[in-house]
């Protein structure tokens, strides 16, 4: 059960730890931090190039999950505009209006080795497994501020605005079925191959095995989460830009590394005054329609839209 505002108050005021503990730590001491990179991390290659755009992965997806198909675009289909609070993983199209190449894109979450949206969460309710790197999202922890949906440089994590108990929702490589020896749902039923699962080590290799046997094929001989914002376990390849399928240009310093190294010790030593919080809340909420909407206009312009 999520602690209340009330309790998180209480257990601000009984820490009792000045920020000052937490400002003790030197800049280069922050700046030098590094986050460990499971050493059996798990994740997908996604090869844009041999997509046929089916679909199949998302309903695989939904039926994984247990969560009911979104046909509220189209009563009768199954056609998610987006991620959204009842779709981890969609499939949408990027057709630039010259005509020249198009590609299909599957998104969902990136599993970033150093993810921005635990970073961003003051109590760890998402958070990295130190074991195959999977980042999950706890329900006990989360108290609904939504910050993972403003840190996220992917846009991934949504929250669920309609329920008594609403949930944040995103793409935990179906972690049940792994338990049980199976694959995600989305891999196990592609008909192309165009995305696999297995160790990041091997998806690497795999990755560059493909590149080496056509590297006219695949854009700039690159994989795509590779050394991007501090490497992710969700890989891709692609013949058009990385960009123009929604997947942003970072660099290879994680987001947290960048900004949020420091907000990241305040929240482990609860060094953050209740009323900074409430601010912070505050204006979350009035920045996350905002923030949803330039992503939405930001792919309109690069002409990615809904696979139909």
């Amino acid at each position: 059960m999520a602690i209340t505002r009330r309790e998180l108050f209480v257990s601000i005021g009984k820490a009792g730890i000045p920020a000052a503990v937490a400002l003790t730590v030197g800049a280069e001491t922050l700046q030098a931090e590094t986050i460990p990179i499971p050493s059996a991390a798990v994740g997908l290659l996604y090869d844009a190039s041999i997509c046929i755009g089916c679909k199949a992965c998302v309903a695989a997806c939904a039926e994984a999950n247990d969560t009911p198909p979104d046909t509220r675009g189209d009563q009768l289909h199954q056609a998610p505009s987006d991620l959204n609070d009842l779709t981890r993983n969609v499939i949408k199209l990027y057709k630039p209006e010259d005509g020249s190449a198009f590609s299909y894109v599957k998104r969902q979450c990136m599993h970033c080795l150093d993810p921005a949206c635990a970073a961003g969460c003051p109590f760890q309710a998402l958070h990295k497994d130190p074991e195959s790197g999977i980042v999950k999202w706890d329900s006990d922890k989360c108290i609904g501020c939504r910050y993972c949906t403003i840190t996220c440089p992917y846009h991934v994590p949504r929250f669920q605005w309609m329920g008594f108990n609403p949930r944040v929702t995103k793409c935990e490589l179906c972690s049940p079925r792994l338990e049980k020896g199976l694959q995600p749902g989305c891999t196990s039923v592609c008909p192309t191959g165009a995305v696999i699962f297995g160790p990041r080590t091997v998806l690497l290799s795999e990755a560059h095995s493909r590149i080496k046997k056509e590297p006219g094929r695949y854009y700039q001989g690159r994989v795509y989460g590779e050394k991007d914002n501090g490497g992710t376990q969700s890989l891709y390849l692609s013949r058009v830009a990385f960009e123009k399928l929604g997947l942003p240009e970072l660099g290879p310093e994680s987001v947290p590394a960048r900004t949020l190294r420091w907000q990241r010790r305040l929240y482990q030593y609860f060094a953050l005054p209740a009323v900074l919080y409430v601010s912070l809340v505050q204006v979350i909420r009035k920045s996350l329609k905002g923030h949803e909407q330039e992503a939405h206009e930001h792919e309109k312009e690069t002409g990615l839209r809904a696979q139909l």
